[in-house]
């Protein structure tokens, strides 16, 4: 594949080239970057459209956590958080705090939110098309449609739909590795500044960023050693990572005790869980797991860049996109096992079947990778990495599947939740159990039906046929994230939505409120994320002494019905099926 090839020339004729290298003509200059805009404007349309359903966060704690963050940030009350003081982050919960300057009410607000972070999760479109142009060597028209592809990806595209981190993970991945590959090309002060800016951002953005500013790090000191990096462009490098670490702890600081954090730091389980025989086949059975994940949701694709990317490492000449593949692939098996090491180490936590929430930042690239290879590879090399990637598949699914089987023989099932990996739920009809072996059987028939398209000798009809494939690819895409829309974010959008509002209730401010832990959570959350003036303190049985209006538990005939009269509050209203109601002090 000539990778770096048609880059150069590209950028020696000042634009995108035709077969022949000539330049295009001057009325065609700006199709590309009006589709790239236009292509952003509609996936930020999208992301908003497909989660039209959630006027409330229905991904706890997750969500919770960070938009108590951002209101605390913005100036207004505080909350909890289920993160630890190891692990706490402010970079996305600053991202969105601006949501919350407006004052408005809370639905408001996390629509809002949700803006953001359809705006900044599309950017997925024109980031993989400079990559594929840049580091594939793609022309226009297949970097276009590889782009749309990865721009469209579930494991990418679901994020956009709540208030997490990974909306923004996965467009932050593809800038960096695009950086790294412009380091490692030329290498210089300002090469090295962005690089190490994104390193930064990633780092305050979430605990995962530690994997890829390590990566980051073995590739500088490589750089250094080669001498191909000097000492201002290392340091133009550092500070910016310096610097985000500063930021992070600054801002904790800055928050004090205004948000409270729920989670306890894993201490010395991780180490007892990466050590002993059990922990350890634990963790690799793990990570094998969410490896054999990226290949299932990309239909192969992943596999057949894996494949490559390994063969490049082992071959010299090409340094920008052989580096760039070993950061890659390095730091998708360090996120991997890292995540699986610190879930480990938690106290009594049931192990899941698979959580894949943390490599799916690493989808939208690998399956660009593997469809650049479509066009770039000869049919020989790209039948061996197909093998390799039918194998990975097939050995992948067959060992799950009797994972799964010994664990529920022994009487401790794997864990198999809504988050752990929705689109595989949708593309394996899996929405009870995990269903491994359907899994592999849709990433084989995806190579072989790639395989069949290239056997095709006239090379225009292949490039055709490819160009079918991958608008198929991006329709079963779109329709993969609205199976998920109806099955997954509409239903639990709808349970966790109190009805009637607090606003309903006639609860205004300056009105202190609390909240007891007899209300299901998902409504305890989201009843207080709509009290915007005040922080909602949590209770068991007797409200606090300064309470106007609580929240409890209404479970007409049963013991557990919170009795309000006894405390010298009146019932406003609320929903006795969901079980919980409003009260107010007489």
């Amino acid at each position: 594949m000539t990778v770096e090839a048609e880059a150069t020339r590209a950028g020696d004729t000042g634009g995108p080239v035709d077969r022949r290298g000539s330049a295009w003509p001057n009325r065609r200059r700006w199709l590309v970057p009006l589709l790239l805009v236009g292509g952003w404007l509609l996936g930020t349309a999208w992301r908003i459209w497909l989660a039209r359903h959630a006027s409330m966060p229905f991904a706890h704690t997750d969500e919770d956590s960070y938009l108590n963050t951002a209101r605390a940030l913005a100036g207004g009350p505080g909350g909890f958080s289920s993160e630890n003081e190891t692990l706490r982050r402010i970079g996305y919960p600053l991202l969105i705090a601006p949501a919350f300057l407006l004052d408005r009410d809370f639905v408001d607000t996390y629509l809002l939110v949700r803006v953001i972070n359809a705006a900044l999760n599309a950017t997925v479109l024109p980031l993989a098309y400079l990559l594929g142009r840049r580091l594939l060597g793609l022309r226009p028209g297949p970097a276009l449609a590889a782009a749309a592809g990865a721009a469209t990806l579930p494991a990418v595209a679901f994020h956009a739909t709540v208030a997490m981190t990974d909306a923004v993970l996965g467009p932050l991945l593809l800038a960096w590795l695009l950086a790294v590959h412009r380091l490692v090309e030329r290498p210089g002060p300002v090469a090295a500044a962005v690089c190490g800016t994104l390193v930064g951002a990633a780092h305050l953005v979430h605990s995962r960023g530690v994997v890829i500013v390590a990566g980051f790090a073995l590739l500088a000191l490589a750089l250094v050693v080669r001498r191909r990096l000097d000492p201002a462009a290392l340091l133009a490098a550092v500070l910016p990572v310096l610097a985000a670490v500063l930021a992070n702890e600054a801002g904790v600081r800055l928050l004090g005790e205004t948000v409270q954090l729920l989670g306890n730091p894993a201490s010395g389980n991780v180490g007892r869980a990466v050590t002993s025989v059990r922990g350890l086949s634990q963790v690799l059975a793990s990570v094998g797991t969410q490896v054999w994940y990226l290949t299932v949701v990309t239909f192969g694709l992943a596999g057949l860049a894996g494949a490559e990317a390994v063969t490049r490492l082992c071959r010299r000449g090409g340094a920008a996109t052989r580096w760039t593949f070993g950061v890659a692939l390095l730091t998708t098996v360090g996120v991997a096992v890292g995540a699986e090491a610190v879930l480990a180490g938690i106290p009594d936590r049931v192990p899941d079947a698979i959580y894949a929430r943390y490599v799916q930042m690493f989808a939208p690239f690998w399956m660009l990778v593997g469809i650049g290879l479509l066009f770039g590879v000869a049919y020989r090399p790209l039948l061996r990495r197909a093998g390799a990637a039918v194998l990975l598949l097939a050995a992948g699914g067959a060992l799950i599947h009797l994972r799964l089987a010994h664990a529920a023989a022994q009487g401790a099932p794997l864990r198999w939740g809504g988050f752990s990996a929705p689109d595989l739920m949708a593309l394996t009809g899996g929405w009870r159990q995990l269903r491994p072996l359907v899994g592999s059987a849709i990433g084989v028939a995806g190579c072989l039906l790639l395989v069949l398209v290239l056997a095709t000798r006239h090379r225009t009809a292949r490039i055709r046929l490819l160009g079918v494939v991958l608008a198929v690819l991006v329709v079963v895409n779109v329709a993969t994230m609205q199976v998920i829309t109806q099955r997954l974010i509409r239903p639990l959008a709808a349970a966790g939505t109190p009805v009637p509002g607090v606003t309903d209730l006639g609860v205004r401010p300056p009105e202190r409120v609390a909240a007891s832990t007899g209300v299901p959570y998902q409504l305890r959350f989201n009843l207080s994320h709509q009290v915007t003036w005040t922080e909602v303190p949590w209770f068991r049985d007797r409200p606090p002494a300064d309470a106007e209006v609580v929240f409890a538990r209404w479970t007409p005939g049963e013991p557990d019905d919170w009795d309000g009269t006894r405390y010298g509050f009146v019932r406003l209203g609320g929903d006795p099926h969901r079980k919980w109601a409003g009260w107010r002090r007489r």
